[in-house]
């Protein structure tokens, strides 16, 4: 799927999944930018109301 066709719905989540896997890889390199990365992510998750379940399925 290019990214023209993407939702902005879609593209938000994808930033999200983003954010997380960022958020996880550097927690021991800046615990600081790790969190912040973390609570952009979780924000997006809760704007669309995602839970934890539908990102993995």
């Amino acid at each position: 799927m290019l990214a023209s066709q993407l939702t902005d719905r879609q593209e938000n989540l994808l930033i999200a999944v983003a954010l997380t896997e960022f958020s996880v890889h550097y927690e021991a390199v800046d615990l600081e930018l790790s969190q912040w990365a973390w609570q952009l992510a979780a924000d997006r998750f809760i704007e669309y109301d995602v839970r934890p379940g539908e990102v993995v399925g």
